[in-house]
């Protein structure tokens, strides 16, 4: 699979630029996440939300072809989004399904936020779990992140066998 360490720089030169006033792009294995920020700040919520709404539907054209394209360079699925304020909505996006082995006790706990109506089943749970922890380890993981970078570039310089 190519890397997509160059996703950003390749959607900012290909998006319009009257289409947004700055741009996320955020990748994984599976998908490539673009979320722009929509001009004027200052939308009430139902504002922003229609706002986002008519850019899904003006803009839907151009977002296919560009997320064509950006599919056949990277080999991932091209997931969009708009932000306007403190509104966001995602247009699309790949929900991936993941194996995983739990053992009981990790499967109680599952079963415990399902039987207390926090979530509906045991892969919601899993997913509500995850992003509490997502949420709460933010700085964690982004420094595990940059340290993994960093050990990219080290080897990408080591000596070449």
């Amino acid at each position: 699979m190519p890397s997509a360490t160059d996703a950003a720089d390749w959607f900012a030169g290909r998006l319009p630029s009257e289409w947004f006033d700055s741009v996320e792009v955020s990748t994984d294995r599976e998908e490539i996440l673009v979320i722009g920020t929509l001009a004027d700040e200052s939308a009430t919520d139902a504002e922003a939300e229609g706002r986002i709404s008519r850019f899904r539907s003006d803009t839907r054209e151009q977002r296919i072809e560009i997320a064509l394209e950006a599919e056949s360079r990277y080999q991932r699925k091209v997931s969009w989004g708009a932000r306007l304020g403190d509104t966001t909505a995602l247009f699309t996006h790949v929900s991936a399904p993941v194996m995983t082995r739990l053992r009981q006790p990790e499967r109680q706990v599952l079963d415990t936020l399902v039987d207390a109506g926090v979530a509906r089943s045991r892969s919601d749970a899993l997913a509500w779990s995850v992003r509490l922890v997502g949420e709460h380890a933010d700085e964690w993981l982004g420094q595990l992140r940059d340290a993994m970078a960093e050990v990219d570039k080290l080897r990408g310089q080591g000596p070449a066998l």
